[in-house]
């Protein structure tokens, strides 16, 4: 397990770096005048210039980039251009609202995947044909028709919950979960329709196999074999789906964020892209590959605790 977790441990390091080249490489090919666009057009060009060379816009792009990687390395991500707001505290503020959606959507997710999926893959017949169908219009349904349907129907009509806004949870506790259940569950929709059908797969497979017929013919309890037996080794492809997923959260939660008024990383990303804001970008790009670097890497711990066999591949 020890060597398995240096090997993704130094991949995970390498494909920081190798996106963190990229992602500079490719924001730094549109050859905006940055000085001029933050003193405007009416600014002479030698404060223009000095303005660039204070930014270090005047160096080529790779002494750019290794600027600001050898910063990056002692935890300085730079300062917004437009701004002046210091990276780290500038998305230190919006990620506990990211970070709840996501948190929540993941618990969600899972508790009611693998409890339709196990259904659908035990019981079968209309058990079955239900949850395929859930999974069929899950997919089917755009995110954003989602949010609104639901904004429509709860926050409009019902009048159940805010229809934007956010509240922290430190502020009110309450406020918080009426402020967050219905982007979560939003963003719920469409992972549990992806999530369910590979529990649900995974179920029936692994069901077909001897070994659970060997259980059953020792006199063993339906629920024994379904929860200890059944579950663990169909557990691993779906927790990968599920991984995959919270990564895919990532894009809906800047619409889903936009729609709700939440002030997360989602529609923060948006606003700085606008601007062509280089630092807050960067700071922006690390942060979500840490992210996923951090999910992928857990998923596969847990895979290959469940799967040993994972661990060779």
């Amino acid at each position: 397990m020890i060597s398995f977790l240096i090997r993704r441990l130094l991949a995970s390091i390498v494909l920081l770096f190798v996106i963190s080249a990229i992602a500079f490489l490719l924001l730094s090919a549109p050859h905006t005048d940055v000085g001029r666009v933050l003193l405007g057009q009416a600014a002479e060009q030698s404060l223009v210039d000095a303005k660039n060379a204070e930014l270090g816009l005047n160096q080529p792009v790779l002494v750019q980039y290794l600027t600001w990687l050898g910063n990056a390395l002692r935890g300085d991500l730079g300062t917004s251009w437009f701004t002046s707001e210091n990276v780290l505290s500038a998305i230190g503020n919006r990620i506990p609202v990211t970070l709840s959606l996501m948190v929540g959507v993941t618990l969600i997710t899972a508790v009611v995947s693998f409890a339709l999926g196990i259904w659908a893959g035990v019981r079968r017949g209309a058990a079955d044909r239900f949850v395929q169908i859930i999974g069929v219009v899950g997919y089917a349904l755009p995110g954003f028709l989602v949010t609104l349907i639901m904004v429509l129907v709860f926050a409009v009509q019902l009048r159940w919950f805010p229809a934007i806004g956010y509240v922290d949870f430190f502020t009110s506790p309450a406020g918080w979960l009426s402020t967050v259940t219905l982007p979560i569950l939003a963003l719920s929709v469409g992972s549990i329709a992806g999530v369910s059908q590979q529990v649900r797969a995974s179920v029936i497979e692994v069901m077909r196999k001897d070994y659970v017929r060997t259980l059953r013919s020792r006199g063993l309890s339906p629920r024994r074999i379904i929860f200890r037996h059944v579950l663990r080794n169909a557990s691993a492809p779906a927790l990968t789906v599920l991984g995959m997923q919270f990564v895919g959260m990532l894009g809906g939660a800047v619409i889903v964020e936009q729609i709700f008024g939440l002030p997360g990383i989602g529609s923060m990303t948006v606003s700085y892209t606008t601007r062509g804001d280089i630092p807050i970008i960067m700071g922006l790009v690390m942060f979500t590959v840490i992210g996923v670097v951090v999910i992928n890497l857990l998923v596969d711990i847990v895979v290959s605790w469940l799967n040993p066999k994972a661990r060779l591949a």
